[in-house]
Order: C-alpha cells, then sequence, then structure tokens
C-alpha cells in the first residue's frame, strides 16, 4: 500500500522489538539499526508531549551523519506520564513494585514522538493515549515483575502483556501507541511522502 516508498532504504532506528513487529505489520521493507549510548535526558522544563518528541528529535539527529539520500528515518521515544510526572523504564525490581503501585487506580497518558526523516524533509508529531487501571494487588504486581520481568519498558509494563490483560480497565486513543509506537499515525504520515 505504500508504494510511494518504493524508493527509499526504510531504516527503524529503535533496539525495541515492539517497534520492530508494529513498523512489521505495515507490511515494510526495513532494518533495524539502533545506535548505542544516545542521550535521552532532556531539559527540566520540559513537559507532556515535548518530552518524547524532543528524545525522538535527538535519537534522529545522531543519524543524521550516516543518511544516504535514499534513506528514511524513523526514531521514536514513549514517556508514560501520571500527575505532571514521567514514569521512565524501572531501575530495579523495587522501582518497578514502585511504579505499578503508583499506577494503580489511576488514570496516566502514554505519549510517544515520532520523528520520520528523508534527505529532503522531516515530519515530527506525538500522540497521547489516556489508559486507566484498575486497583493492582501486590501480589499481581509481583507476579507480572516476577514473570515478564519489565526493566526496559516505560511505566514498568506492556499492555500487550498479562498486566494489561488484568489491569487496564479502559484506554482513551491509539492501543498500539501504548505499545510503543502509535501505527495508524506513522502510516498516515508515510503516505504523504
Amino acid at each position: 500500500m505504500l508504494n510511494n516508498l518504493n524508493n527509499y532504504n526504510i531504516i527503524l532506528g529503535s533496539n525495541s522489538p515492539r517497534r520492530k513487529e508494529l513498523l512489521a505489520g505495515l507490511g515494510l521493507s526495513f532494518e533495524v539499526k539502533p545506535m548505542p549510548d544516545i542521550d535521552e535526558s532532556y531539559p527540566a522544563g520540559l513537559r507532556g508531549e515535548d518530552i518524547p518528541l524532543y528524545i525522538a528529535r535527538n535519537k534522529a539527529e545522531a543519524y543524521l551523519a550516516e543518511l544516504q539520500p535514499d534513506d528514511l528515518l524513523i526514531t521514536a521515544d514513549t514517556i508514560v506520564w501520571l500527575n505532571g510526572k514521567v514514569l521512565g523504564k524501572p531501575q530495579d525490581h523495587q522501582d518497578a513494585i514502585r511504579i505499578l503501585r503508583s499506577l494503580s487506580g489511576n488514570t496516566h497518558q502514554v505519549i510517544t514522538g515520532v520523528c520520520i526523516v528523508t534527505s529532503q524533509k522531516r515530519i515530527e508529531f506525538s500522540v497521547t493515549s489516556t489508559v486507566r487501571f484498575a486497583m493492582l494487588g501486590d501480589d499481581d504486581i509481583l507476579y507480572y515483575i516476577e514473570n515478564y520481568q519489565p526493566f526496559d519498558k516505560a511505566g514498568a509494563y506492556g499492555i500487550q502483556e498479562w498486566i494489561g490483560y488484568i489491569g487496564v480497565e479502559s484506554i482513551q486513543g491509539s492501543f498500539y501507541n501504548v505499545m510503543g509506537l502509535p501505527i495508524q499515525r506513522v502510516y498516515t504520515e508515510l503516505k504523504k511522502l
């Protein structure tokens, strides 16, 4: 369906297996080329959707020197935003418990910033989904952490895993955004190239 991309070498600048799975779902041929040691910090004054967009932009900047004229690069970053604060990837087991306890019984936003870059064009956007969690017991939290090891996930959870089945009461917006890439919006933007 995206025949307008036939002349591009598509690069996914991400190590995320979920982003790889979602982009593959569009039927595109692409290579996964994560850059090591990209700084994911951001200025203290940034809030909400500006944070993942800033980081996705920084990820794209790290590739610019290597981009060829026929390359199309996609970078992204996802945050979990609860009560005006970012809940990042947990540092360890105790941090994962703390994060999941804070999400329990609360509503939070999952925000993904995306950059699509070619030698001629740059498209940047962010997508927000609102997720409501049921009350989670400590036994639920411990079972999830021990069996799914969510240490590489913003907010210490993957909606597509067991915790999503038992914990997510409702979602407004893109489910796939919560997984890590708002693939419908990515598709819409790619069609414009």
